[in-house]
Formats: structure tokens, C-alpha cells, sequence
């Protein structure tokens, strides 16, 4: 089991690096030690680019990837859990789950009395939009990085992500550049670095790894062969990193590990545990929140400490506030309420799910939101040009 490291070592310092580079100040947590902002200011324009779900232990054993390999700086932990729902807002608002509040994919919203998923902006039961009644940044309470820095900013995603409630709240007055497909994701890239003249900042996001590792598994001969393109498509990118004085910085919000159905397990074949809890399970497959009825919750943590114990770890919600899993200092003045009463912490590659009415049931070959080393280590890779 990894925890993440925010005194220097994690993408939240690489955030609290790029923030003090580029003129918007402290973030209240260190810069990273592996790329101090004295470093980055070496360069015009910053380009950080977020390659989701590409772990650094994925990479070290796909030397194929020589370029990504040879510009490798080390590893940086991601946040707890490490998952994009809870990755992305720390890379949007320079803070991790401490501050911004986004625990896992699902969501308990106390002020809203609804369980909803992050990204998507929806309710979990039928999928109705939270947009019409609150904004994201409301349920958060931070400001985009963007508006704190004292250049212009650009955001480059995917077309169909581009004007998501989620990403217009943390956009803040970055100007969008949506893309269609990696060639069109190098094309905007390079139109945003040659729009501005002098200093700018580009967050651009790819999120087609992840995809394919979810479904064939991090192993697969797929998620290696996509890795190998997207290794070509960054030395594309070089020219113009070098004629537009850019810095270019990879990482990625988690890393993955492979499981299979069964390694999976479904709260349906546990009555006894599924009838001691007040909601469905929150948080992540691999990390899992309960919110427990309070005269149960002696019978919960029996079943879980029992016929459970081979496959999690239970901890109290309020241990891993108090651990620093979710980062330092005051924390998000509704973080308790969104991390339950326990949480389970798959061990090896199992999962936890559960169904409620309506949702299609699926299984992943690559899953992430847990504690090991897999998971929790990201890439950290720089290419400079000045």
C-alpha cells in the first residue's frame, strides 16, 4: 500500500511548481522536488499535458516508448484515491481532495441529499444533470488555476468533454481548443502554442489510454501499442516545443492495474453487509465508501473483518482524513461527510461494486482508485527547449 506523498514528491507539488512559475503564487502545499518552478521558468510557455491513466511502472517495462522513457524525470505519487475524478480537479484547481472535495467517482453530497458522479455532473440514480440546480465549483469552493496565473491559459480536450458543466466551472478564462481524434490533439496543441507571442500556459488532456486500459487491461497488447503511438505524437510536438521556447510536462492522474470478473466482487452475493448500509457504495471500485446504519455498524465491521478480510482493508473515514490520505492542511469543510463511515480498501486487484436500479452492469480489465504501488505512481517527463 502507497500513500500519496504531498510534501514534494506528488502531482499536487508539480501543480504548486507550475503555479509559483508562472506568477500565481503559493498553493499552501511544496513545489515538487523532481522540477522546482526555478526550473520551469526556464521556458516561454508550459504545456502540461495529462496522459490519463499512463502509470509509471507501465512505462519503465515498455522501453519501447524511448522517447517518453528517455525524457522520464521519476515518479510522483498521485491523490487519494487515484483516480481521475479525483486527479483531474487537483490538476484544474492546484489542489488535491483535502481542499477540492472530490473523493472518488461517486460522490455523497450531503447539501444536495443526492449520490452523483463528478465528471459527468450526474445524479447516479437516472442520470440527471446536477448543472441546472449548482455549479461544480460551488460543491468545491476553489478557483481555477487558471485564473491565478499571470499569463494567458489555454485548455486543450476532447471535443465531446470540452463543454461539460465540469470542465466550463474549472476552465475559468482559459480559451478552449476541443479536438477530435490524436492528430487533431497535436494540430491544437501547436495552433495554441503559436497564438500567443510570449507567455502562456496549455493544460491538454488525452484521455484515450485510459480508455483501452480499462477495457483490454494495462497489459494488453492494445494499451502497449496505443502507449507506442502516443510516444510518436509527443516527438511531433518537438519542432514546435523548440520553435515556440515551450516546456512540455507529462504525467497523468493514475496508474492501472489488471483484474478480471473474478476478482471482482458484488454486493448482491453479500445480503449481510449490503443490509447494514444507509446508500449504495461511494468513491471507487477499488476504494469504496460506506455510509453504515448506526445500530449496524458493530455487524458491518464483523463481516467485513471476517468473511471479507482476504480481500480489503477497512478504515475509518475519519482515519484517513486524520492520515493525510487526502492531502494537508484545513480540509474541504464537507470532506468528512464525503468519505463515509468506512472505507474499503481492495487489496491485491480486487474490486468492490455494487448495481443500483437502472445501471447497466460491466466489469473492467484495468482498474484503478487503489492503494498500490501501480496505481498510486505516475510518470513525471520533461522535455525543454531553452
Amino acid at each position: 500500500m502507497i500513500t500519496p506523498d504531498y510534501q514534494g514528491g506528488g502531482i499536487t507539488n508539480l501543480m504548486a511548481s507550475i503555479s509559483e512559475a508562472l506568477g500565481g503564487g503559493p498553493t499552501g502545499y511544496a513545489p515538487a522536488r523532481l522540477l522546482p518552478p526555478e526550473r520551469l521558468a526556464r521556458g516561454e510557455k508550459q504545456v502540461l499535458l495529462i496522459l490519463d491513466g499512463l502509470g509509471y511502472d507501465r512505462l519503465r517495462t515498455t522501453p519501447q516508448a524511448r522517447l517518453l522513457n528517455h525524457a522520464l524525470l521519476g515518479p510522483l505519487t498521485s491523490v487519494c484515491p487515484p483516480t481521475t475524478a479525483s486527479a483531474i480537479p487537483t490538476f484544474l484547481t492546484g489542489r488535491p481532495p483535502q481542499q477540492h472535495g472530490f473523493t472518488g467517482w461517486f460522490n455523497w453530497f450531503g447539501e444536495l441529499g443526492s449520490l452523483a458522479a463528478v465528471l459527468p455532473f450526474k445524479h447516479r440514480c437516472g442520470g440527471a444533470s446536477l448543472a441546472n440546480a449548482v455549479s461544480p465549483s460551488q460543491l468545491c469552493g476553489l478557483p481555477p488555476l487558471t485564473d491565478r496565473l499571470r499569463c494567458p491559459s489555454h485548455l486543450v480536450l476532447p471535443e465531446w468533454i470540452a463543454d461539460t458543466p465540469f470542465n466550463r466551472a474549472f476552465a475559468g478564462k482559459a480559451t478552449h481548443w476541443p479536438y477530435r481524434g490524436l492528430a487533431d490533439f497535436v494540430g491544437r496543441i501547436e495552433a495554441a502554442l503559436r497564438a500567443e507571442a510570449g507567455a502562456a500556459y496549455l493544460y491538454a488532456y488525452w484521455p484515450g489510454y485510459d480508455t483501452i486500459a480499462h477495457e483490454y487491461g494495462p497489459s494488453s497488447r492494445q494499451a502497449r501499442h496505443h502507449l507506442l503511438e502516443l510516444d510518436r505524437a509527443i516527438e511531433q510536438l518537438l519542432p514546435v516545443l523548440k520553435q515556440t521556447r515551450a516546456t512540455l510536462i507529462v504525467t497523468a492522474d493514475h496508474g492501472f492495474i489488471d483484474s478480471s470478473p473474478e476478482r471482482t466482487l458484488l454486493l448482491a452475493d453479500h445480503p449481510q453487509l449490503a443490509e447494514t448500509l444507509l446508500m449504495p457504495l461511494s468513491g471507487e471500485p477499488r476504494l469504496a465508501y460506506g455510509y453504515v446504519r448506526p445500530e449496524r455498524r458493530g455487524a458491518f465491521e464483523s463481516y467485513v473483518r471476517g468473511p471479507l478480510a482476504p480481500y480489503c482493508d477497512l478504515l475509518p473515514g475519519q482515519e484517513l482524513i486524520e492520515r493525510g490520505w487526502f492531502g494537508l492542511g484545513p480540509p474541504h469543510p464537507r470532506l468528512a461527510e464525503r468519505v463515509g463511515h468506512y472505507a474499503l480498501v481492495m487489496r491485491e486487484n480486487y474490486t468492490i461494486k455494487d448495481w443500483i436500479p437502472g445501471e447497466e452492469p460491466y466489469v473492467h480489465l484495468g482498474v484503478h482508485g487503489g492503494m498500490s504501488r501501480e496505481e498510486m505512481l505516475t510518470p513525471l517527463i520533461l522535455f525543454e527547449t531553452a
